[in-house]
């Protein structure tokens, strides 16, 4: 079963020590890095690197460099990698904590329509038109 991160903040303000609330809750937590992520994703998916960056419309050296672990990518670059590699929903929330991003939020504008664009499993061209068609930066621009 999956806890939320406000059932895990709970427990931690409850908890009498940090060694407890640790050992409860270490499987929850993010140990990974962006980079090793993205290997176990491209396994789980079963897409190459190649035609990730591809889908992604990434500069290849710089998703390569992503990739490798050598840059750290704006929110929009890894949700623009998150749909080329065709992930769902989860597979994305869990790729932007990773990478030190908030979730996706269907109260932000942006998010939404990027969180639209996933469930309807859309390019990363269809859900920069959609972007642009309401006045918001596209993945290649965001930094949100």
């Amino acid at each position: 079963m999956q806890k939320d991160t406000t059932e895990i903040v709970k427990e931690l303000q409850l908890s009498p020590d940090f060694q407890s609330f640790y050992q409860e809750n270490k499987e929850y937590m993010v140990d990974k890095s962006l980079a090793q992520l993205l290997e176990q994703l491209l396994q789980q998916t079963g897409i190459s690197k190649a035609k990730a960056i591809k889908n992604a419309e990434m500069s290849e050296i710089y998703a390569y460099h992503i990739f490798a672990g050598s840059r750290i990518p704006e929110r929009g670059k890894v949700l623009a990698l998150a749909i080329g590699m065709g992930l769902n929903l989860e597979q994305v929330q869990q790729l932007l904590k990773t990478a030190g991003y908030s979730p996706l939020y269907v109260k932000r504008p942006f998010d939404s329509v990027v969180l639209y664009g996933i469930c309807k499993k859309m390019s990363v061209a269809q859900i920069n038109e959609l972007l642009y068609d309401y006045g918001m930066e596209t993945l290649g621009q965001s930094t949100l």
